[in-house]
């Protein structure tokens, strides 16, 4: 089916990059939550989701999202978003969830900011 949804993850310094393709949409979000929660009953204390794959993401992948960072931070885990495409930014600044969601410009300045924060120190979010 085209636009399903995939997570591939890699283990870096700081914790997980899950690089996400595909729609997160309604059709798609049961399988998209279901993988989520692998990732995150892996993931240790810092998700980095690298955003740039997703081709389309409406109110149900957005919600996904916040859900997700819920459930992270339940598990005294930190996620945060990298490489978010435009229309997903746009969505995320009209909601609000940009304020629950830390938005990074690339995951390196993402994997910076949570190293900052392992360390002690605050490292304030890249501009979009």
């Amino acid at each position: 089916m085209p636009g399903e949804p995939s997570i591939e993850t890699t283990i870096s310094d700081c914790g997980v990059v899950a690089r996400v393709c595909g729609d997160m949409d309604y059709v798609t979000v049961p399988g998209l939550w279901a993988r989520f929660k692998e990732v995150l009953a892996d993931a240790g204390r810092f998700i980095v989701l690298d955003l740039t794959g997703v081709s389309f993401c409406d109110s149900a992948g957005l919600s996904v999202l916040i859900r997700a960072a819920r459930k992270a931070r339940l598990s005294d885990a930190e996620l945060v978003l990298a490489c978010v495409p435009p229309s997903l930014r746009r969505i995320l600044d009209m909601t609000g969830a940009d304020q629950v969601l830390p938005v990074y410009g690339t995951v390196a300045q993402a994997q910076a900011g949570l190293e900052g924060q392992e360390n002690g120190g605050l490292t304030p979010l890249a501009p979009q």
